[in-house]
């Protein structure tokens, strides 16, 4: 009877590994966390702190740890210095941290019923980590990576040691109750784990989150917990703005993981973009099951495969080739450069200034600039800016003294903007001194 009871106790803990064996969730951080912010308590040196929290939490931490610190750039003074500016934000989110034990049949039943819409799911580990109030979820690899403190606030988390900008920010995302929508975090994460990681523009980094919200709420069956995804839907501005905005190349944290400020104040706009355009593509795709692995294996370093996929979706008002041509006519450009026409072989060395004249008045705050192909050597090499005219549609600079019979290059760069913040069309600065 034993020998039999011993037999059946065996198959239920095998059936239950093989059930789970690739949703590994791994908490050791808020423990070793917890034990080293105790220890900062017990005295006022700063530098015996530091060594607690380093040999109690960071010598201790798990690759959960170590990772969320790579890709959110996080040092050791970072933590120290959020622990001790806000003592009552971190006494108030400890009871909730704790309770992440509770969390861990949850998430696995999530992760299974993302599997049935997916069954080529890969595994990935999900770590239960602190960040120092930089990031609620993020992945590297196969890992995923839980910021704590802000994934498991709620109401009663408390913000008003936090300044400006950012104080008002985390109220109201405390204010949505983070904690109940946890595992839906978690899954929308576990699907970033499955994806392509090479992305390098703001269209593809709002699909990548669009998928993974998109499909984490496909899987869970329920509405997304994420503001801007219900904002977009009821405000079509938001995607005419996105459209006007699409190809600037520097505004990537207008539209994503930031306070920034816009027009319509709800934060995050990027995800409610890249949400509705997988739902447009979904909800067109005579194959559901294959519309939900397209979304995932997406390869963003093949630009045509994203934009047959955006196009296909029909979600933006025209063809991505239409807006970028829309765009390429209103950016501002280099009229001349003086005192010589560009591409002059007998320029003269003595020549110890250069003025740019653009088509349209410029914001003085934005320049930037750079090398031409012939590299560092070949640089007009710039002295000091003397500044823009008057009504800012050229800049002046002076320049080192130029050699005899050389070849030089600068380009103008996209930093440029006008005064609508739509970047200038970069423009190479190409001439040869005469003998």
């Amino acid at each position: 009877m034993i020998t039999i009871l011993c037999f059946n106790l065996l198959i239920m803990i095998s059936c239950r590994l093989e059930k789970t064996a690739d949703i590994d969730i791994i908490t050791d951080d808020i423990t070793n966390f917890w034990t080293a912010y105790d220890k900062m308590q017990t005295t006022q040196d700063s530098v015996l702190k530091m060594k607690y929290l380093k040999e109690s939490f960071l010598d201790k931490g798990t690759d959960g740890l170590r990772g969320m610190m790579k890709v959110k750039g996080s040092t050791l003074k970072d933590y120290f210095n959020a622990i001790n500016k806000y003592p009552k934000f971190w006494n108030s989110i400890r009871e909730n941290t704790n309770k992440v034990d509770e969390f861990s049949l949850k998430l696995s039943e999530g992760v299974e019923k993302l599997r049935k819409i997916y069954p080529n799911l890969k595994p990935a580990k999900i770590y239960f980590t602190i960040s120092p109030l930089k990031s609620n979820g993020t992945t590297l690899n196969n890992l995923v990576f839980i910021g704590s403190e802000l994934a498991m606030a709620d109401e009663n988390t408390v913000s008003s040691e936090l300044p400006g900008r950012e104080g008002k920010g985390r109220r109201a995302f405390f204010d949505s109750n983070p904690i109940h929508d946890l595992v839906l975090l978690n899954v929308h994460e576990y699907v970033h784990a499955q994806q392509n990681v090479a992305v390098n523009n703001l269209l593809s980094y709002v699909i990548r989150e669009g998928v993974a919200e998109f499909v984490s709420v496909k899987a869970m069956g329920i509405p997304s917990a994420t503001p801007a995804v219900t904002y977009s839907k009821q405000n079509e501005r938001v995607r005419e703005w996105f459209e006007q905005e699409l190809f600037y190349g520097n505004n990537l944290y207008e539209w994503l993981w930031s306070d920034a400020t816009n027009e319509f104040g709800v934060r995050d706009l990027g995800y409610g973009i890249g949400y509705e355009l997988c739902e447009k593509y979904y909800e067109q795709a005579p194959d559901k099951k294959k519309a939900i692995e397209k979304m995932i294996i997406l390869d963003f370093t093949n630009k045509t495969e994203i934009e047959n996929f955006v196009d296909e979706a029909g979600y933006f008002s025209e063809t991505l080739e239409n807006l970028y041509q829309q765009f390429e006519n209103k950016r501002p450009k280099v009229m001349r450069v003086k005192p010589f026409e560009n591409n002059h072989q007998e320029v003269d060395s003595k020549i110890n200034k250069l003025t740019i004249k653009f088509s349209e008045p410029m914001n003085q705050e934005f320049r930037n600039f750079d090398f031409g192909p012939l590299g560092k050597d070949a640089s007009i090499k710039i002295k000091k800016i003397i500044g823009f005219s008057e009504d800012g549609k050229s800049l002046t600079f002076a320049i080192e003294d130029l050699k005899p019979n050389k070849r030089y290059q600068l380009i103008i760069g996209s930093r440029f903007q006008n005064l609508n913040n739509v970047p200038l069309k970069s423009y190479l600065i190409d001439f040869k001194t005469k003998d």
